[in-house]
Formats: C-alpha cells, structure tokens, sequence
C-alpha cells in the first residue's frame, strides 16, 4: 500500500499579468470518483479523489480557458475517467491516453473522436530504472507511432533528456509528432549545457519535436518560487517558441508535505517573467495548445 499524496493547494497566488482568452493548462489528470473509476492495484503513489469538476475550478481560478488531461500511471491504461471528463467538457478539455501497442483501429479511432490527441509514453529512468510502474514502453511506442501519427495524433514522451539523444533514432524514425514532459525532467542542478538538454533545444530548433515547460516544481534544486528554472525554460523558448505548451501538473501528485506542494499561481506567474511580452505569451498559452491538441476541432 502506498501512501496517500497530499491534495494541491488550496489558495493560489494572484495572476500578475492578463490571462489571454482562450488559455490552456497543457498537463494535468483527474482522479476518481475511485466507486466508478478504482486505481491500479500496481502503482505507485495514491492521490486524493479530484474528479473533472475540480479541474475546471481550477481552471477557472487561473482565468484558463481550456485544459489537457493526461492518463496517470497510477491509472495503468485505464482511461475511462478521463474519457468522461471529455465526454462532460467537450469544448474545454481534451486529453492524452495511455494506450497499448494491439489497441485494435476501431477503439483507435473512437478515442481521437472522443477528444483523446496523443498517447503517453513512459521512458523516464533513474539508474537505468523505470521511476513509476505501469508505463507503457518503448515496444509500444514502436508499435503505435504510424498508427497516431496516420490520425493526426501525437505522441508525449516522458523521458530524462540526457536519454534523448541514444533514444532519438528510434522515436524519430516514424515522423509522429513528439512532445517531451516537463522539459525534459531536466534537474535544475545540471547546467543547460548538459548535453542532453541541448540536444532537446535542437530537436525544438528543428522542429522535431515540442515540449511542455512544466514541472517547474519537479525539476527545482532550490525551491518556489523556482528561479533555477528559469534558464531552461528561456532556452526552449530561445529554441523554438512555437512548438512550447505549458501546463500546471495539477493535482501535484506524489507530495507529502504541505510546504512543498506547489502554488498554482507561482507555477502560472512564472511566464510572465520567462515570456514578458504578451504575443509569446499568447502563443503558448493559446495558439500552440490549438494547434496540437485541436481545439475548435471536431
């Protein structure tokens, strides 16, 4: 049994700059109600209940207008509740499964119908060992990535950008679109001259590849309000700033002290310092998200 994460802030910190219409938190997850939609018995942390309408008060709170849920691992490739969260907010949300490589073309299809616009993939290691169980791997990826990428739908990879460059020939050998988490769960500790995160920034450059500039929480060596940060997140922006999204990481899983559980409002002020003038700001917060994940899209 695992220990229960703490649920996110309860207060956040006011938006110090206007929030543009139409805005999106790029990654997030919902949990439960766990009487319809239990976690997995394999997991590897266990967070509260924070079911569809949760995350639309959060998004509310923040002045966003739109929202991206991703399947969480302790989900395993049970995506039925984000499934329903499409189903409640079709013109708010869309979201990224957790999908197997046999998944058969007709529940393919029904899931990019139903809003679903990129599956997961979980190649995030420390020593050479999966950090959370139930990701789907590599053999996976291999198998699905014509199969997204003949729908228009991409694929999210979940990987340490110093794995980026060994990976690369294979996750870009299908030319499905590619978006890295949480910049690469680059710790702030390592320079962003570390080769790996280059590496990434010439992905952007090159258009190969997006990223999220989340995480911000996770990656920190120093804490909120994460001034570490800063440097990489410009740097992928410097990169390429049309093929950035950002995303809260709502509900902040995997905390157990109430001091570390990120405020939302830092996490969202933080653009206004990496991204000062309003037109970049707009685009990541609006007209990125748009165009991958297709909202105003059938």
């Amino acid at each position: 049994m695992t220990k229960p994460c703490l649920p996110p802030h309860p207060e956040f910190e006011p938006v110090r700059f206007k929030v543009p219409a139409g805005a999106c938190d790029s990654h997030a997850h919902v949990f439960g109600p766990y009487s319809t939609f239990p976690l997995s018995d394999d997991r590897s942390y266990t967070p509260p209940e924070n079911a569809a309408e949760r995350f639309i008060a959060h998004l509310d709170r923040l002045g966003l207008t739109r929202g991206v849920l991703v399947t969480a691992s302790a989900q395993g490739d049970d995506n039925r509740n984000v499934l329903q969260a499409l189903s409640e907010y079709p013109d708010r949300l869309r979201a990224v499964g957790v999908l197997r490589g046999d998944i058969p073309e007709k529940d393919l299809d029904a899931l990019a119908q139903q809003g679903v616009r990129g599956a997961r993939f979980n190649l995030f290691k420390r020593d050479g060992k999966a950090v959370y169980r139930n990701g789907v791997g590599i053999d996976d990826f291999t198998a699905l990535a014509p199969r997204l990428k003949a729908r228009g739908m991409h694929a999210q990879i979940w990987i340490h950008a110093p794995d980026l460059p060994e990976m690369a020939p294979t996750l870009l050998a299908s030319g499905v679109d590619l978006v890295v988490d949480h910049q690469g769960r680059m710790n702030a500790a390592r320079s962003v001259d570390d080769p790996g995160f280059q590496f990434l920034c010439k992905l952007l450059a090159e258009g190969k590849a997006w990223t999220k500039i989340s995480g911000a929480d996770r990656n920190t060596a120093v804490g909120s309000p994460f001034p570490d940060i800063a440097p990489f997140a410009t740097s992928l922006l410097k990169a390429n700033s049309e093929r950035v999204v950002w995303g809260t990481d709502w509900p902040h899983i995997n905390y157990y002290e109430p001091a570390h559980v990120p405020d939302d409002g830092i996490l969202l002020n933080l653009l206004g310092d990496w991204m000062p003038d309003e037109a970049t700001r707009t685009r990541v917060l609006v007209d990125n998200p748009a165009r991958l994940y297709g909202f105003g899209q059938a």
